[in-house]
């Protein structure tokens, strides 16, 4: 991208002050309004500027888009009786499979932006305040007649989840129209994170315009139902970087059961290879992670998956929820600062990790510095690798 040394003098200044408009650049810079208009025109056609506010294209970071919700947990005191009431405590805190994974990448440092639905009630005003303030951009976030999403989980007292109920009506209302005004922002992205939550409409839309724009994308399925509905997203010609399901969800993307063994997941991930994905991060839970990696040959053919696990987890666990949500961000964010594949998916793991530790769906006190020593320890070094099909 060639700019102009008057375009370059424009970004300068906004890198200062995105909100400056035409009038106020002109004054600056020492020349008429006309000609900043016509820059900023010829900026935003080049891509180095995006949007609302003149963001810079540096600063466009990672766009998720997904789910926003609150979650109301509910955890019981002792091994939970079912069909009567338990003693326990109950919480509310921001949530979302997407919202929560933009707030973690905000809190490990990485520039982004959320494009999700809310209502315009309560639930949906203190969700804004939360990502706003934990860093996350709301440029685009939808403001709809349905009520914000909830999602109810009842946990035991080991802090794992018993059963759930989520009302995504928000979310699942979400259409193609109400995210264009998102497109150049989409385009112009560092990498794109999906969360299986959207209708599978919006989603194809997505990856096909960050594909048209050599955008990467990973995508979160979610869930079982969910992963099923997104079968169909992976195509060879539309090309994913990564997808990040657990045992269950793979199985539903594959369409067929897969068994809780190395060489069983190799083979499911061999499918989504074949099907354009890149890297198929599998959870095992206390098992940890399998990272299958599909590497290109010269002459563009897929060459043999690499295949590596991570068995790190948390001997200290409190609360589950969000703990796959900071695995997917701190695996993007690792991934933008140029770590490779395996590195990330032990930084992810890392970052589930202590998640699991806090009663927070997202850890507020989260760092890029607090992985990094989590990962420095002497018990989270065992990574394994080999090559296999």
């Amino acid at each position: 991208m060639r700019l102009t040394p008057q375009e370059q003098a424009i970004l300068a200044e906004l890198r200062v002050d995105p909100l400056l408009d035409a009038a106020a650049l002109a004054e600056r810079l020492g020349t008429t309004r006309a000609s900043v208009s016509v820059a900023l025109s010829n900026l935003t056609r080049k891509g180095a500027i995006l949007g609302r506010g003149y963001l810079v294209r540096s600063e466009a970071g990672v766009v998720v888009v997904g789910g926003a919700v609150m979650d109301v947990k509910a955890r019981s005191n002792a091994a939970l009786d079912r069909a009567t009431s338990n003693p326990g405590q109950v919480t509310t805190n921001p949530g979302g499979v997407g919202r929560n994974i933009a707030e973690n990448l905000a809190r490990l440092g990485t520039s982004t932006h959320l494009v999700a639905a809310v209502g315009a009630d309560t639930f949906g005003d203190e969700l804004l305040a939360h990502a706003r303030a934990a860093g996350v951009r709301l440029d685009h976030v939808v403001v709809g007649p349905r009520p914000t999403g909830t999602y109810l989980a009842v946990l035991d007292s080991d802090g794992d989840l018993s059963v759930a109920v989520s009302d995504m009506s928000a979310t699942d209302s979400l259409t193609v129209a109400d995210i264009e005004p998102a497109r150049s922002l989409v385009q112009h992205c560092d990498l794109l994170v999906v969360d299986g939550n959207i209708p599978l409409d919006v989603a194809t839309w997505l990856c096909s315009v960050a594909g048209a724009s050599d955008v990467p994308v990973v995508v979160e399925p979610v869930s079982v139902v969910k992963a099923g509905r997104l079968r169909t997203l992976f195509t060879p010609d539309r090309p994913v970087l990564a997808v990040t399901p657990n045992i269950a969800e793979l199985a539903a993307l594959v369409d067929h059961e897969v068994a809780d063994t190395v060489p069983a997941i190799t083979r499911a991930a061999a499918e989504l290879h074949d099907r354009g994905v890149t890297h198929v991060w599998v959870r095992r839970g206390a098992r940890g992670s399998l990272l299958s990696s599909a590497p290109l040959s010269n002459d563009g053919s897929t060459g043999r998956p690499v295949v590596s696990s991570d068995p790190v987890v948390s001997t200290a666990v409190v609360d589950v929820t969000g703990a796959g949500d900071s695995m997917t961000a701190g695996f993007v964010h690792a991934l933008l600062r140029d770590d490779d594949p395996v590195a990330a998916a032990a930084f992810g793991q890392a970052t589930a990790a202590l998640t699991t530790e806090s009663v927070h769906t997202v850890r507020p006190d989260l760092t890029s510095a607090l992985v990094t020593g989590r990962l420095s320890s002497p018990a989270t070094s065992s990574v394994t690798s080999q090559g296999t099909r």
